[in-house]
Protein backbone atom coordinates (compact mmCIF):
# COMPACT_ATOMS: atom_id res chain seq x y z
CA UNK A 1 0.00 0.00 0.00
CA UNK A 2 1.15 3.27 -1.05
CA UNK A 3 2.37 5.79 1.97
CA UNK A 4 2.31 9.41 2.29
CA UNK A 5 5.87 10.41 2.64
CA UNK A 6 6.24 14.05 3.97
CA UNK A 7 9.43 15.98 3.82
CA UNK A 8 10.60 17.05 7.48
CA UNK A 9 9.40 20.53 8.13
CA UNK A 10 13.24 21.54 8.78
CA UNK A 11 14.36 20.82 4.96
CA UNK A 12 11.34 23.07 3.62
CA UNK A 13 10.81 26.98 3.82
CA UNK A 14 6.75 26.38 3.34
CA UNK A 15 4.71 23.78 5.12
CA UNK A 16 2.36 24.17 2.06
CA UNK A 17 2.19 26.29 -1.50
CA UNK A 18 -1.37 26.87 -2.83
CA UNK A 19 -1.52 27.64 -6.55
CA UNK A 20 -4.85 29.55 -7.76
CA UNK A 21 -6.87 33.10 -7.99
CA UNK A 22 -8.15 35.39 -5.13
CA UNK A 23 -11.11 37.41 -5.77
CA UNK A 24 -12.55 39.98 -4.17
CA UNK A 25 -15.65 39.19 -2.49
CA UNK A 26 -18.42 41.44 -1.84
CA UNK A 27 -21.05 40.28 0.26
CA UNK A 28 -24.60 41.97 0.96
CA UNK A 29 -24.77 40.41 4.80
CA UNK A 30 -28.14 39.56 5.44
CA UNK A 31 -29.83 41.13 2.26
CA UNK A 32 -29.34 40.45 -1.72
CA UNK A 33 -27.39 41.55 -4.40
CA UNK A 34 -29.77 42.56 -6.38
CA UNK A 35 -31.16 44.89 -3.84
CA UNK A 36 -27.80 45.48 -2.10
CA UNK A 37 -26.89 49.27 -1.53
CA UNK A 38 -23.59 48.56 0.66
CA UNK A 39 -21.05 45.32 0.67
CA UNK A 40 -18.48 43.76 2.88
CA UNK A 41 -15.15 43.28 1.60
CA UNK A 42 -13.40 39.93 2.32
CA UNK A 43 -10.54 37.88 -0.41
CA UNK A 44 -11.78 34.58 -1.02
CA UNK A 45 -10.54 31.65 -3.34
CA UNK A 46 -10.94 28.04 -3.32
CA UNK A 47 -6.81 27.13 -3.33
CA UNK A 48 -5.90 30.37 -1.38
CA UNK A 49 -8.49 29.57 1.65
CA UNK A 50 -6.60 26.27 2.34
CA UNK A 51 -2.79 28.22 2.49
CA UNK A 52 -4.58 30.63 4.72
CA UNK A 53 -6.64 28.44 7.16
CA UNK A 54 -3.31 26.60 7.70
CA UNK A 55 -1.51 29.61 8.33
CA UNK A 56 -4.34 31.23 10.58
CA UNK A 57 -5.84 28.31 12.42
CA UNK A 58 -2.64 25.72 12.36
CA UNK A 59 0.49 28.12 12.23
CA UNK A 60 1.67 26.65 9.58
CA UNK A 61 3.98 28.47 7.23
CA UNK A 62 2.12 28.79 3.89
CA UNK A 63 2.54 30.71 0.70
CA UNK A 64 0.25 32.10 -2.63
CA UNK A 65 1.05 31.50 -6.38
CA UNK A 66 -0.97 33.85 -7.99
CA UNK A 67 -1.03 36.77 -9.85
CA UNK A 68 -3.03 40.28 -9.35
CA UNK A 69 -3.06 43.17 -11.40
CA UNK A 70 -1.19 46.51 -10.97
CA UNK A 71 -3.96 48.71 -9.22
CA UNK A 72 -5.69 49.58 -6.11
CA UNK A 73 -8.03 46.71 -6.07
CA UNK A 74 -4.41 44.25 -6.06
CA UNK A 75 -3.44 45.88 -3.67
CA UNK A 76 -6.11 45.84 -1.49
CA UNK A 77 -5.86 41.68 -2.09
CA UNK A 78 -2.30 41.78 -1.63
CA UNK A 79 -3.17 43.55 2.44
CA UNK A 80 -5.73 40.25 2.64
CA UNK A 81 -3.23 37.99 2.10
CA UNK A 82 -0.62 39.76 4.59
CA UNK A 83 -2.90 40.14 6.80
CA UNK A 84 -3.94 36.56 6.86
CA UNK A 85 -0.07 35.42 7.34
CA UNK A 86 0.30 33.84 3.82
CA UNK A 87 3.59 34.41 2.25
CA UNK A 88 3.30 37.06 -1.23
CA UNK A 89 6.80 35.83 -1.87
CA UNK A 90 5.30 34.00 -5.56
CA UNK A 91 2.59 36.86 -6.15
CA UNK A 92 2.74 38.26 -9.75
CA UNK A 93 2.16 41.55 -10.69
CA UNK A 94 0.85 42.18 -14.18
CA UNK A 95 0.35 45.92 -15.93
CA UNK A 96 -3.12 47.15 -15.52
CA UNK A 97 -3.88 48.93 -18.49
CA UNK A 98 -6.42 51.45 -17.22
CA UNK A 99 -9.94 50.14 -17.87
CA UNK A 100 -9.42 46.04 -17.75
CA UNK A 101 -9.57 45.48 -20.99
CA UNK A 102 -6.46 43.18 -21.27
CA UNK A 103 -6.09 42.30 -17.36
CA UNK A 104 -8.11 43.09 -14.56
CA UNK A 105 -8.52 41.19 -11.04
CA UNK A 106 -11.29 39.19 -10.23
CA UNK A 107 -14.75 40.17 -8.12
CA UNK A 108 -16.99 37.58 -6.65
CA UNK A 109 -20.87 39.06 -5.45
CA UNK A 110 -22.17 36.42 -2.88
CA UNK A 111 -24.96 35.73 -0.82
CA UNK A 112 -24.64 33.77 1.88
CA UNK A 113 -28.57 32.75 1.78
CA UNK A 114 -30.81 31.68 4.80
CA UNK A 115 -33.93 28.92 5.28
CA UNK A 116 -35.38 28.10 2.32
CA UNK A 117 -33.10 30.94 0.43
CA UNK A 118 -30.22 29.17 -0.82
CA UNK A 119 -26.81 30.98 -1.16
CA UNK A 120 -25.97 32.52 -4.51
CA UNK A 121 -22.70 33.72 -6.20
CA UNK A 122 -22.09 35.96 -9.13
CA UNK A 123 -18.25 35.89 -10.39
CA UNK A 124 -16.93 38.61 -12.09
CA UNK A 125 -13.90 37.48 -13.09
CA UNK A 126 -12.92 37.17 -17.13
CA UNK A 127 -9.87 38.61 -18.38
CA UNK A 128 -8.02 38.40 -14.57
CA UNK A 129 -4.52 38.44 -14.43
CA UNK A 130 -4.43 35.32 -12.58
CA UNK A 131 -6.96 32.96 -15.18
CA UNK A 132 -3.64 34.09 -17.53
CA UNK A 133 -1.06 32.77 -15.97
CA UNK A 134 0.47 29.89 -18.05
CA UNK A 135 3.59 27.10 -18.27
CA UNK A 136 7.05 28.72 -17.32
CA UNK A 137 5.63 31.71 -15.36
CA UNK A 138 6.69 29.82 -12.24
CA UNK A 139 10.40 28.44 -11.61
CA UNK A 140 9.08 25.12 -9.83
CA UNK A 141 12.79 23.65 -9.88
CA UNK A 142 13.78 26.84 -7.74
CA UNK A 143 10.50 26.61 -5.63
CA UNK A 144 10.36 22.90 -4.81
CA UNK A 145 13.69 22.15 -4.95
CA UNK A 146 15.81 24.78 -3.49
CA UNK A 147 13.28 26.87 -1.52
CA UNK A 148 11.37 23.35 -0.58
CA UNK A 149 7.63 22.90 -0.16
CA UNK A 150 6.37 20.19 1.58
CA UNK A 151 2.93 20.46 0.04
CA UNK A 152 1.19 21.71 -2.67
CA UNK A 153 -2.46 22.33 -2.70
CA UNK A 154 -4.13 23.54 -6.19
CA UNK A 155 -7.94 22.53 -7.67
CA UNK A 156 -10.18 22.38 -10.09
CA UNK A 157 -11.74 26.94 -9.72
CA UNK A 158 -7.59 27.13 -10.87
CA UNK A 159 -7.87 25.15 -13.37
CA UNK A 160 -11.23 26.03 -15.27
CA UNK A 161 -9.87 29.27 -15.17
CA UNK A 162 -8.08 28.67 -19.05
CA UNK A 163 -6.57 26.60 -21.29
CA UNK A 164 -3.70 27.73 -19.87
CA UNK A 165 -3.92 27.44 -15.90
CA UNK A 166 -4.81 24.02 -16.48
CA UNK A 167 -1.81 23.53 -18.10
CA UNK A 168 0.12 25.06 -15.51
CA UNK A 169 -1.42 22.99 -12.82
CA UNK A 170 -0.41 20.24 -14.99
CA UNK A 171 2.88 21.38 -14.73
CA UNK A 172 3.48 22.45 -11.64
CA UNK A 173 1.77 18.89 -10.02
CA UNK A 174 4.42 16.98 -12.21
CA UNK A 175 7.34 19.23 -10.77
CA UNK A 176 6.29 19.12 -7.47
CA UNK A 177 5.85 14.76 -7.39
CA UNK A 178 9.52 14.94 -9.27
CA UNK A 179 11.03 17.02 -6.17
CA UNK A 180 9.04 14.30 -3.17
CA UNK A 181 6.70 17.62 -2.37
CA UNK A 182 2.92 16.13 -1.22
CA UNK A 183 -0.03 17.13 -4.11
CA UNK A 184 -3.38 17.50 -2.89
CA UNK A 185 -6.10 18.38 -5.33
CA UNK A 186 -9.66 19.85 -4.72
CA UNK A 187 -12.03 19.13 -7.09
CA UNK A 188 -14.65 22.05 -6.54
CA UNK A 189 -16.89 21.66 -9.61
CA UNK A 190 -18.35 24.72 -10.79
CA UNK A 191 -20.67 24.26 -13.84
CA UNK A 192 -20.51 28.34 -14.89
CA UNK A 193 -16.83 28.63 -14.98
CA UNK A 194 -16.86 25.26 -17.69
CA UNK A 195 -19.82 26.04 -19.05
CA UNK A 196 -18.33 28.17 -22.69
CA UNK A 197 -15.12 26.06 -22.44
CA UNK A 198 -16.47 22.85 -23.45
CA UNK A 199 -18.25 21.94 -20.45
CA UNK A 200 -18.80 18.97 -18.11
CA UNK A 201 -16.67 16.71 -21.05
CA UNK A 202 -13.95 19.40 -21.02
CA UNK A 203 -14.11 19.44 -17.21
CA UNK A 204 -13.54 15.39 -17.28
CA UNK A 205 -10.94 15.53 -19.59
CA UNK A 206 -8.60 18.41 -17.77
CA UNK A 207 -9.44 16.83 -14.33
CA UNK A 208 -8.90 13.16 -15.25
CA UNK A 209 -5.34 14.10 -16.35
CA UNK A 210 -4.49 16.15 -13.42
CA UNK A 211 -5.47 13.27 -10.86
CA UNK A 212 -2.44 10.60 -12.27
CA UNK A 213 -0.23 12.79 -10.56
CA UNK A 214 -2.62 13.70 -6.97
CA UNK A 215 -1.66 12.16 -4.16
CA UNK A 216 -4.48 13.45 -2.20
CA UNK A 217 -7.74 13.52 -3.68
CA UNK A 218 -10.70 15.83 -2.26
CA UNK A 219 -14.00 16.94 -3.49
CA UNK A 220 -17.68 16.30 -2.72
CA UNK A 221 -19.91 13.71 -4.36
CA UNK A 222 -20.63 15.89 -7.73
CA UNK A 223 -17.02 16.62 -7.64
CA UNK A 224 -16.25 13.65 -7.82
CA UNK A 225 -18.78 12.61 -10.72
CA UNK A 226 -18.88 15.52 -12.52
CA UNK A 227 -15.29 15.94 -12.62
CA UNK A 228 -13.88 12.39 -12.69
CA UNK A 229 -16.50 10.78 -14.37
CA UNK A 230 -17.19 8.23 -11.66
CA UNK A 231 -20.94 7.44 -10.93
CA UNK A 232 -22.02 6.30 -7.71
CA UNK A 233 -25.64 4.97 -7.39
CA UNK A 234 -27.25 7.20 -3.73
CA UNK A 235 -24.83 9.78 -3.90
CA UNK A 236 -26.84 12.97 -3.99
CA UNK A 237 -25.68 16.19 -2.22
CA UNK A 238 -29.13 17.02 -2.27
CA UNK A 239 -30.83 14.01 -0.05
CA UNK A 240 -31.68 15.09 3.49
CA UNK A 241 -29.57 12.49 5.42
CA UNK A 242 -26.26 11.55 4.87
CA UNK A 243 -25.72 8.16 3.13
CA UNK A 244 -22.14 6.65 4.25
CA UNK A 245 -22.18 3.94 1.94
CA UNK A 246 -22.69 5.60 -1.02
CA UNK A 247 -19.92 7.88 -0.62
CA UNK A 248 -17.68 4.93 0.54
CA UNK A 249 -18.61 3.07 -2.81
CA UNK A 250 -17.83 6.25 -4.56
CA UNK A 251 -14.26 7.07 -2.82
CA UNK A 252 -13.37 2.87 -3.85
CA UNK A 253 -14.50 3.73 -7.33
CA UNK A 254 -12.27 6.40 -7.52
CA UNK A 255 -9.13 4.89 -5.75
CA UNK A 256 -9.34 1.59 -8.10
CA UNK A 257 -9.38 4.67 -10.99
CA UNK A 258 -7.00 6.14 -9.86
CA UNK A 259 -3.96 4.27 -7.74
CA UNK A 260 -1.34 7.16 -7.62
CA UNK A 261 -4.13 8.34 -5.06
CA UNK A 262 -2.60 7.84 -1.01
CA UNK A 263 -5.64 9.38 0.28
CA UNK A 264 -9.18 10.83 -0.29
CA UNK A 265 -11.33 12.69 1.44
CA UNK A 266 -14.75 14.40 0.73
CA UNK A 267 -17.40 16.34 3.13
CA UNK A 268 -20.68 14.55 4.05
CA UNK A 269 -23.88 17.59 4.06
CA UNK A 270 -27.33 17.39 3.96
CA UNK A 271 -28.70 20.41 3.35
CA UNK A 272 -32.11 20.60 5.12
CA UNK A 273 -32.09 24.57 4.39
CA UNK A 274 -29.30 26.97 3.63
CA UNK A 275 -29.04 27.44 7.36
CA UNK A 276 -29.51 23.99 8.86
CA UNK A 277 -27.21 21.45 7.58
CA UNK A 278 -26.37 17.65 8.55
CA UNK A 279 -22.53 17.65 8.59
CA UNK A 280 -19.71 15.24 8.68
CA UNK A 281 -16.66 13.81 6.48
CA UNK A 282 -15.33 10.72 5.26
CA UNK A 283 -11.62 9.80 4.29
CA UNK A 284 -9.16 6.79 2.85
CA UNK A 285 -5.92 6.17 3.77
CA UNK A 286 -4.23 3.17 3.64
CA UNK A 287 -7.08 0.96 2.32
CA UNK A 288 -9.35 1.81 5.30
CA UNK A 289 -12.30 4.07 5.80
CA UNK A 290 -12.51 6.92 8.64
CA UNK A 291 -15.31 8.58 9.42
CA UNK A 292 -15.35 11.82 11.22
CA UNK A 293 -18.05 12.51 14.60
CA UNK A 294 -21.11 13.51 13.01
CA UNK A 295 -22.59 17.36 13.65
CA UNK A 296 -26.47 17.00 12.92
CA UNK A 297 -28.29 20.40 12.68
CA UNK A 298 -24.92 22.21 12.17
CA UNK A 299 -26.37 26.42 12.09
CA UNK A 300 -24.93 28.06 9.46
CA UNK A 301 -24.40 31.63 9.22
CA UNK A 302 -22.08 31.77 5.69
CA UNK A 303 -21.70 28.12 4.39
CA UNK A 304 -18.79 29.19 1.79
CA UNK A 305 -15.16 28.10 2.16
CA UNK A 306 -16.74 25.30 4.25
CA UNK A 307 -14.97 22.85 2.02
CA UNK A 308 -11.52 24.92 2.00
CA UNK A 309 -11.69 24.81 6.04
CA UNK A 310 -12.25 21.20 6.12
CA UNK A 311 -9.51 20.51 3.64
CA UNK A 312 -7.14 22.89 5.57
CA UNK A 313 -8.03 20.78 8.75
CA UNK A 314 -7.59 17.46 7.62
CA UNK A 315 -3.81 18.35 5.40
CA UNK A 316 -3.03 19.36 9.32
CA UNK A 317 -4.06 16.58 10.63
CA UNK A 318 -2.38 14.55 8.37
CA UNK A 319 0.66 16.71 8.44
CA UNK A 320 0.74 17.29 12.10
CA UNK A 321 0.11 13.76 13.05
CA UNK A 322 -0.41 11.20 10.39
CA UNK A 323 -3.16 9.86 11.56
CA UNK A 324 -6.09 9.84 9.29
CA UNK A 325 -8.58 9.18 12.22
CA UNK A 326 -7.46 12.91 13.47
CA UNK A 327 -6.84 14.35 10.34
CA UNK A 328 -10.56 13.79 8.89
CA UNK A 329 -11.70 14.73 12.87
CA UNK A 330 -10.02 18.14 12.40
CA UNK A 331 -10.96 18.62 8.84
CA UNK A 332 -15.00 18.28 9.63
CA UNK A 333 -14.29 20.16 12.53
CA UNK A 334 -12.43 22.95 10.92
CA UNK A 335 -15.21 23.12 8.70
CA UNK A 336 -17.93 23.11 10.88
CA UNK A 337 -16.63 26.02 12.46
CA UNK A 338 -15.82 28.37 9.44
CA UNK A 339 -18.97 27.84 8.47
CA UNK A 340 -20.41 29.80 11.55
CA UNK A 341 -18.36 33.36 10.68
CA UNK A 342 -18.75 35.29 7.57
CA UNK A 343 -16.19 35.14 4.56
CA UNK A 344 -14.52 32.86 2.76
CA UNK A 345 -11.90 32.48 5.19
CA UNK A 346 -11.61 30.65 9.17
CA UNK A 347 -11.80 33.29 12.00
CA UNK A 348 -11.66 29.88 14.31
CA UNK A 349 -8.57 29.20 16.36
CA UNK A 350 -6.69 25.61 16.73
CA UNK A 351 -7.72 25.12 20.59
CA UNK A 352 -11.19 25.41 19.20
CA UNK A 353 -11.37 23.07 16.48
CA UNK A 354 -9.55 20.57 18.89
CA UNK A 355 -12.10 21.22 21.52
CA UNK A 356 -14.98 20.96 18.98
CA UNK A 357 -13.12 17.09 18.22
CA UNK A 358 -13.27 16.33 21.70
CA UNK A 359 -17.61 16.89 21.52
CA UNK A 360 -17.46 20.55 23.21
CA UNK A 361 -20.57 22.45 23.54
CA UNK A 362 -21.15 26.09 23.03
CA UNK A 363 -20.95 27.12 26.25
CA UNK A 364 -20.04 31.13 26.83
CA UNK A 365 -15.64 31.58 27.45
CA UNK A 366 -14.89 34.16 30.11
Amino acid sequence: MATLNIKPAAACRYDLLSLGEIMLRLDPGEGRIRTAREFKVWEGGGEYNVARGLRRCFGLRTAIATAFAENEVGRLLEDFVLQGGVSPEFIQWRPFDGVGRLTRNGLNFTERGFGVRGAVGVSDRGQTAASQLKPGDFDWDHIFGQLGVRWLHTGGIFAALSDTTAQLVIEAVVAARKHGTVVSYDLNYRPSLWKSIGGQKRAQQVNQEIARQVDVMLGNEEDFTACLGLEVEGADEHLQHIDVSAFKRMIETAVKTFPNFKATATTLRAAKTATVNDWAAIAWMDGRFYESRRYPDLEILDRVGGGDSFASGFIYGLMATGDPQQAVNYGAAHGALAMTTPGDTSMAVKNEVEKLMQGGGARVQR
